[in-house]
């Protein structure tokens, strides 16, 4: 007896299998719905820059080393634990993904030299990277948007820069924010404020942890930006750099105020605010929720004159903040879940021989600015007229666009309402588009 045949493998049974790959950790996809929401915090934010005459720039995403080892300081935690630095495998340069992007703003405007003319306001928006533990509000790839003004030595635009974000907060309902302010002085002053901190740091050492026994003598000032509750009373007592301040670093200071008061801007005075970059000088200040747990400043900024001559530039005054776009959005979640947008209308096809007509049609109707979704399927599970209007209701549109064969031989297509109960419905031309377009828009 002869041995029966063995079968063929199938291909997608010789085929290989590959391993599911997902995301690195701590960075995430952002998918529809959710999409919407950026995408609309990004319009209002766009709108608000264009009334205070703020213009974008796009910097790229990676940046030399040296720009932010300089630029932010060798001894800032960004600098020390965070960066995704790596060497270029062509030319040897150490380069590094942008862990912030007021470095890189400063770099392009000195490199181009972009203040020959006078100052510049400047807005961004994008992604940053620091390698750290991803928590709530903080992730690996995280998104910042922020606005520098450059060339400007003014008391008044640091207050400008304050009530931009204070506006946007307006703009977008949130009312859980509360703005802190200090000032960082300048150098000398903050050189004696230095020396009075060691002292006072040297003598309850003891009480240190790690972290601020390294910064002793490196940068005393970040210590006081701790998060431990076990440093509190030393840092409490701490000298107060307010206190260190000269007669024009306090005109400055109560200029800024003076102008937040009579906006009507509300702040809190804190004079342990030191921010986490080496750069800032004078006035520094965050927005701070409750709303977020231990991950509540939503913006924070400053003045940094020193930063472009630093980082080899023509020296100029410059002031901005950054504020961190998944926090602000998770607030905006709590008073309003994510939603896609609705199409104006679903084009339902019976019979896909008719695509050819109905895409002309979509076209031009899409060309008159009306949004609509088109039925799609294989040829041979096209789909019956109850599928598509399950899909139709699914989607959110006001109306259905029926081209039937009926419809079209008469140079048509129904018109029917999904959204007003009733079902409406009427016919309307081919040929008549624009009219029938604008109704389908202003009903929407």
């Amino acid at each position: 007896m002869s041995e029966k045949p063995q079968a063929a493998p199938s291909a997608a049974a010789s085929a290989p299998r590959f391993e599911k790959l997902s995301a690195v950790k701590g960075m995430n996809d952002i998918l529809p719905p959710e999409s919407a929401q950026w995408e609309w915090l990004e319009d209002k934010v766009r709108q608000l820059m264009a009334r205070h005459a703020y213009r974008n720039i796009r910097t790229p995403i990676v940046e030399p080393t040296p720009l932010f080892v300089r630029g932010l300081g060798e001894v800032t935690d960004i600098v020390e634990k965070e960066m995704y630095s790596f060497e270029d495998k062509l030319n040897g340069e150490a380069l590094t993904l942008r862990p912030e992007n007021t470095a890189g703003v400063v770099r392009a405007v000195a490199e181009h030299s972009m203040l020959y003319d006078g100052g510049k306001r400047l807005y961004y928006m994008g992604p940053m990277f620091r390698h750290e533990r991803p928590q709530r509000g903080r992730y690996r790839q995280f998104h910042q948007i922020g606005a520098e003004a450059l060339g400007f030595p003014g008391a008044e635009v640091d207050a400008e820069l304050i009530l931009l974000a204070n506006a946007l907060w307006q703009e977008l309902g949130l009312k859980d924010v509360r703005l802190e302010l200090n000032s960082l002085g300048q150098p000398a002053e903050r050189k004696a404020h230095r020396a009075a901190l060691i002292a006072h740091f040297e003598q309850h050492e003891a009480l240190l942890d790690e972290d601020a026994r390294r910064r002793l003598h490196s940068n005393p000032l970040r210590i006081l930006d701790t998060k431990n509750p076990a440093m509190r009373e030393v840092v409490e007592s701490a000298p107060r750099l307010i206190d260190f301040l000269g007669e024009a670093s306090l005109a400055h200071f109560n200029t800024v105020r003076g102008i937040l008061d009579a906006c009507g801007v509300a702040y809190t005075i804190n004079p342990r605010l030191v921010r986490g970059m080496d750069y800032y000088n004078l006035t520094v200040f965050e927005f701070i929720t409750e709303s977020l747990g231990s991950q509540g400043t939503i913006c924070g900024g400053g003045r940094y004159d020193y930063l472009i001559e630093q980082i080899g530039g023509k020296a100029a005054p410059a002031v901005g903040w950054a504020l961190g776009v998944e926090r602000v959005l998770e607030l905006l979640r709590e008073q309003a879940p994510a939603q896609a947008p609705a199409p104006d209308a679903y084009a339902i096809v019976p019979d896909a021989a008719a695509l050819p007509v109905v895409l002309k049609t979509l076209v031009q109707l899409r060309a008159l600015g009306v949004s609509v979704q088109m039925h799609a399927g294989a040829a041979e599970s096209w789909g019956s007229m109850k599928s598509q209007f399950k899909k139709a209701d699914a989607s959110g549109a006001r109306h259905a666009l029926i081209f039937g064969g009926d419809e079209l031989a008469r140079g048509e297509v129904t018109v029917k309402s999904l959204r007003d109960g009733a079902g409406a419905q009427q016919a309307r031309a081919l040929g008549d588009l624009p009219q029938w377009a604008i109704t389908l828009q202003s009903q929407n």
